[in-house]
């Protein structure tokens, strides 16, 4: 069968077995937290030393792992094979033999990490019909705010939405390193508290006054020296702060600018509703749009589209994220 993540966490909390699970996709995050569940709840720390072996790609074979999965478990109701890094096993279709009557007393977890598993294949479509399929899909760099956000609620923390933003910008779409920043975070502050920018600088280390979301707010109000001084600092700590993942960040908010002209005679329920953000920010726009009138977004938006060029080298001779992000600030400030 094919299952989504919560499915397969529910049944093995209810130790709901199957005798092989093929964990693909392109994120690494989830097929990691499947298999460390399951090595660490299917077997007591007894049965562990005899019953549960640790296999990687690199390794071994079809046959080696066949040979593993085929051996009967020691005092004990199951054996654990989880076999890591699968993507480098050349002959991993030669397990659909076993898979086809696998043995009920072993669970068999093929790990095949950064690249989706095609069910086309006949050990996928066996495996679909004697265990477990599961694809871990990549989360676009948009749903990783969110991700934040229900990854600390789920562990009886709360966090801002600025917090979570920071972090996100920061850290990319790696959702290991987001998670173990988060730690970092959970180690350092009680239980069931809000987790603030101020903590995000704090314990992980991420300016809450010098990044892409503080220069958005300088720009939005034509605060000149605040931003020259937030693009400064950006252009001086290159390593943490990504033209690349700024500039669509940047972009997104002056496009919302422009929908928010289109929309600012409706109530302002529907204003939020329409243009997806929270009653909060409302404000902020009904401010940044006294400054930017449409014929002024206008040119706003065909700078950054100059811009996107120039960051890809288009148009650009050997210029630094740092300078094109100061260039790109001086020509929206004096758009």
């Amino acid at each position: 069968m094919t299952q989504d993540f919560q499915q397969i966490v529910n049944d093995l909390k209810k130790r709901i077995f199957y005798p092989v699970y093929l964990l693909s996709g392109e994120e690494p995050y989830y097929i990691d937290q499947l298999s460390d569940l399951i090595e660490d709840t299917v077997l007591s720390d007894n049965e562990k030393e005899f019953n549960q072996n640790i296999l990687y790609g690199r390794d071994v074979d079809a046959r080696t792992i066949v040979e593993h999965a085929k051996r009967y478990p020691m005092m004990a109701s199951h054996q654990v094979i989880i076999v890591k890094e699968a993507q480098e096993i050349k002959d991993l279709e030669d397990l659909k033999k076993y898979v086809e009557q696998p043995l009920k007393t072993t669970i068999l977890v093929i790990c095949h990490k950064y690249k989706k598993y095609d069910k086309r294949t006949s050990l996928a479509k066996q495996v679909i019909d004697k265990g477990v399929f599961y694809v871990s899909d990549k989360l676009y760099d948009d749903r990783i705010p969110a991700w934040i956000n229900n990854r600390v609620n789920a562990l009886g923390y709360r966090i801002t939405g600025k917090a979570s933003s920071m972090m996100a910008d920061a850290l990319g779409a790696n959702l290991q390193k987001i998670d173990g920043e988060l730690h970092k975070l959970f180690i350092n502050i009680p239980s069931g508290s809000e987790i603030t920018e101020t903590e995000v600088e704090k314990y992980i280390g991420i300016s809450k006054d010098y990044n892409v979301f503080e220069l958005q707010d300088a720009l939005a109000t034509g605060n000149v020296l605040k931003s020259n001084r937030i693009v400064n600092y950006i252009k001086n700590n290159p390593k943490d702060n990504s033209l690349m993942k700024n500039l669509p960040i940047l972009f997104s908010f002056f496009s919302k600018l422009m929908l928010f002209h289109t929309v600012a005679d409706r109530p302002q329920p529907e204003i939020t509703s329409v243009m997806g953000i929270s009653p909060g920010l409302f404000y902020k726009y009904r401010q940044a749009a006294r400054h930017y009138p449409p014929s002024r977004l206008a040119r706003v938006i065909a700078i950054f589209h100059e811009f996107d060029k120039k960051n890809k080298g288009i148009g650009s001779v050997s210029t630094s994220e740092g300078e094109l992000l100061k260039e790109l600030t001086y020509r929206i400030l004096h758009s």
